[in-house]
């Protein structure tokens, strides 16, 4: 019986080993190449935000505030979450940084490691890789009829059902 090694990955937690960094690197490349054509600008938020922004932005009620977040307590008492989703962080930085005086709107694209404590099974892990597009200062529905088609396009460009 052989032993199993001191250090692992935590469960559900797992490794982008080398030979998978090709296909990681390819979604990468067909986002930002797609969000570039459709002039959205990326953008990089913490990791780690404050609780109230999620249970606030997301609701109280919800399964990723109430059952799957990731909080910790810091030494001064602050409670800081690893991020569930993308879109209240680029909302608190679009607002944080005075974008709205920009010249709208706003079209942001992010693509980063996000949390949830979930019960690992195949395909869901507790960490996780997402892309996303967030548009700020547009009123017509039509941009949400042209973010649905650059999701369609990236998914048919990386071949994926």
């Amino acid at each position: 019986m052989s032993k199993r090694p001191k250090f692992q990955s935590p469960t559900g937690i797992h490794d982008i080993l080398p030979e998978e960094q090709r296909y990681f690197q390819k979604i990468y490349d067909v986002v930002k190449e797609t969000a570039d054509f459709y002039q959205f600008q990326k953008i990089e938020t913490p990791i780690l935000e404050e609780t109230e922004l999620f249970s606030r932005g997301i609701g109280l009620s919800t399964d990723v505030v109430g059952k799957q977040m990731f909080t910790l307590r810091t030494r001064g008492g602050d409670l800081l979450t690893l991020r569930p989703e993308g879109t209240a962080p680029v909302a608190r930085a679009y607002i944080e940084h005075g974008m709205q005086n920009f010249p709208q709107p706003v079209k942001l694209w992010y693509f980063g490691p996000f949390f949830r404590y979930e019960h690992p099974q195949a395909g869901r892990y507790r960490q996780f890789w997402q892309f996303g597009l967030e548009v700020f200062g547009e009123e017509s529905s039509a941009i949400d009829a042209q973010v649905i088609q650059i999701f369609y396009n990236i998914l048919k460009e990386l071949k994926l059902k």
